[in-house]
């Protein structure tokens, strides 16, 4: 049986950053003074006075799918306001309120209230208000529910990360993902379809349904606390596309990853059960790195330290990610 790939799972990246720079393309009317739009990558900044504000919206996508074969929804919020505030602090961004979006087959307290406790342990762990949302009812359109959010972040124009200062030497940092988080679940959920296994069988890493549903790792205390400690010169959150976030920290180097993060035997059981191969792996999944960070050789060391994180690689000349041991290159 030949193995499986993102596109084939029915999510091509290629074709979706097609779809993405078509809707930019039409979309060009900005205002100007405040509100003026500012340079940025993984969220959007707007000028506002001495501040920029930060506005980033995001769902969880199929992993609810699975949550729904587990009938466990309660860490669903936690990925829902994850996915929103770790980019909200890849340029330097405090996130300080939230709000989302629920839309429900119909109504469901039981469902709701389950919900609501994720969502409030996300705003615990990320120090961020949820100051309201909008849920609706939708049964001629979705199955079930679907979930989204948009958080609200700042930061002096002064203190703006954006990987501008980025130089050849310097270390990339890794700090540890809790496991797939919440991309890439269209693969994984394919490969557990084709496999022998349900979700509730329990391998050697534990019961495969709840390990896909950990939920993803908030990394807003530990990264906003560096940033004030440190020279961080690039912030990059590892979701969709895998290594290739990294290039958008500053497209003009190469980052080459030359000792990674262990990663959890759940990637190991997709890609042996997918027959997936190892660069298919490394496009799709944050295989146990979840966030980095680009800092001078010469703080990088106790930065790391300070982080509970690892040196994994080191700023070049050229572009793209390589992936020194494996040989993978992502451009």
């Amino acid at each position: 049986m030949p193995g499986l790939t993102y596109k084939k799972a029915g999510v091509d990246i290629d074709e979706e950053e097609e779809a993405i720079a078509a809707l930019t393309d039409a979309v060009l009317f900005a205002r100007e003074g405040r509100g003026a739009p500012l340079k940025s990558e993984f969220t959007g900044l707007v000028a506002f006075g001495e501040f920029a504000l930060s506005l980033c919206t995001d769902g969880v996508g199929t992993k609810l799918l699975v949550a729904n074969r587990m009938k466990k929804w309660d860490t669903i919020g936690i990925d829902c306001i994850a996915m929103n505030v770790n980019d909200t602090i890849c340029h330097g961004a405090e996130p300080i309120a939230f709000v989302d979006y629920l839309a429900l087959e119909e109504p469901d307290p039981r469902l709701t209230k389950e919900i609501g406790k994720g969502l409030q342990k996300g705003a615990e762990l990320s120090n961020m208000t949820i100051i309201g949302g909008e849920t609706a009812t939708l049964g001629d359109i979705i199955t079930d529910f679907d979930i989204a959010g948009t958080a609200l972040g700042y930061v002096k124009k002064e203190d703006i990360v954006d990987g501008t200062d980025v130089k050849e030497g310097d270390k990339i940092i890794g700090l540890p993902s809790s496991g797939i988080h919440s991309n890439g679940l269209t693969l994984a959920r394919k490969i557990v379809k084709r496999s022998e296994h349900s979700y509730h069988d329990e391998l050697h890493f534990g019961i495969l349904g709840e390990e896909l549903l950990k939920p993803t790792e908030i990394y807003t205390k530990v990264v906003l606390d560096a940033v004030k400690r440190y020279e961080i010169k690039g912030l990059a959150n590892i979701t969709g596309g895998g290594l290739k976030n990294i290039r958008r920290i500053n497209k003009d180097f190469q980052y080459v990853i030359e000792k990674p993060l262990a990663q959890q035997p759940i990637f190991e059981f997709l890609q042996e059960e997918g027959k997936v191969s190892g660069k298919e792996m490394y496009r799709t999944f944050n295989m146990g790195m979840g966030f980095c960070m680009v800092t001078s050789s010469d703080t990088a060391e106790e930065l790391a330290e300070h982080v509970e994180g690892k040196i994994v690689g080191t700023v070049k000349k050229g572009s793209g990610v390589i992936h020194e041991e494996k040989g993978f290159v992502f451009k």
